[in-house]
């Protein structure tokens, strides 16, 4: 008993130096710059409640409507906000003649949720339901050609809402993680096990916080190598710093307890469960996923999947050159899939 009663002493000792000390963590600030000109006329602010929280979205509609229109739902990366970079994806899916909404998670940006800066993948997936349910009520759009749209992060979120909801008609990820598992190991091979343990460190820091009802405790959540980052692989940094500098809302932070969250569903075993179409864009260079991670979702999806390769970085898709080839083929993909489905 008094050797129990030490070990739960140094235990309650443990956790509250964990839960107070305060562990400096290097601000690592991306640049935010003033946007300029004017909103699209036809943008609308929208918005969806979800367990009690309202999300703030953006519906963009083509004009001059004569039917409903197929509808994208557009996810942003890791952190991301509906300002980040997805309003270049929307209007060329309008300009293609469909509608598109892009939406801040809860805890994100102009949504509420509190509090602020935390990353779950589970909420997320259920931020999508709601945003669909809210699509398949507008009379302009059809609630039978919904598409659900997601990049980096978010790339494999359409495979798991998809699993759940046949009546979504295609799904379309880029640059997405399609064997988390193997992926992870990579990424702690390569910054080393003291960071790993770093951020288990700062993640029990903020759990323990939360526990006792007190702020949360954050980290960047993305930084220059050899920081203490979620992401930190080369170039990433410099990546998030070119897409975010028009965003008014994006911050570099996230809730730290993101490391103790396992909260996301198998996305293999979620595969099994879809019938839609899905188009896949992969960056052959990109340093987060592995050359080959694709092979076994393709093996479960079949001739369900498509899978277009591009030899270049995480962050290239985003502009120039590639971007336009990879808005083509997405909007080529909803129209083959709209197109079959009319005759």
């Amino acid at each position: 008993m008094v050797g129990f009663g030490i070990a739960f002493g140094f235990l309650a000792c443990y956790l509250v130096i964990i839960a107070l000390y305060p562990f400096k963590v290097e601000t690592q600030q991306i640049e935010l710059k003033e946007r300029h000109g004017n909103d699209p006329t036809y943008r609308q602010d929208v918005s969806f409640m979800v367990d009690g929280v309202t999300l703030s979205g953006w519906l963009y509609l083509p004009q001059d409507l004569a039917k409903p229109v197929p509808c994208v739902v557009l996810n942003t990366g890791f952190c991301g906000t509906k300002d980040f970079l997805l309003e270049k994806y929307a209007l060329r899916f309008v300009e293609a003649g469909f509608a598109a909404i892009s939406f801040d998670y809860r805890h994100f940006g102009d949504s509420q949720g509190e509090p602020r800066q935390i990353y779950s993948v589970s909420k997320q997936l259920e931020d999508n339901k709601a945003v669909v349910a809210f699509a398949r009520t507008r009379s302009e759009i059809d609630a039978e050609k919904i598409f659900l749209w997601g990049t980096s992060s978010s790339g494999n979120y359409g495979i798991m809402l998809a699993a759940e909801d046949k009546r979504i008609a295609g799904v379309i990820g880029q640059t997405p993680s399609l064997d988390h598992h193997a992926e992870g190991k990579m990424i702690v091979k390569r910054e080393g096990m003291s960071w790993f343990l770093k951020l288990i460190l700062h993640a029990q820091k903020d759990k323990l916080r939360s526990r006792f009802g007190l702020s949360s405790h954050t980290f960047p959540a993305v930084g220059k190598p050899g920081t203490t980052a979620m992401l930190i692989a080369p170039g990433f940094f410099e990546g998030y710093q070119k897409i975010a500098k028009n965003s008014k809302s994006f911050q570099n932070e996230v809730c730290a307890r993101i490391m103790l969250a396992f909260d996301e569903p198998n996305l293999l075993k979620s595969a099994e469960n879809v019938t839609c179409p899905v188009l896949f864009i992969l960056c052959e260079d990109d340093n987060l996923t592995l050359p080959d991670a694709h092979k076994k979702i393709e093996k479960t999806l079949g001739e369900l999947v498509k899978f277009i390769k591009y030899p270049i970085g995480h962050f290239e898709i985003y502009s120039g050159e590639y971007f336009e080839k990879c808005v083509v083929e997405q909007v080529s993909f909803i129209t083959n899939i709209v197109e079959q489905n009319t005759i």
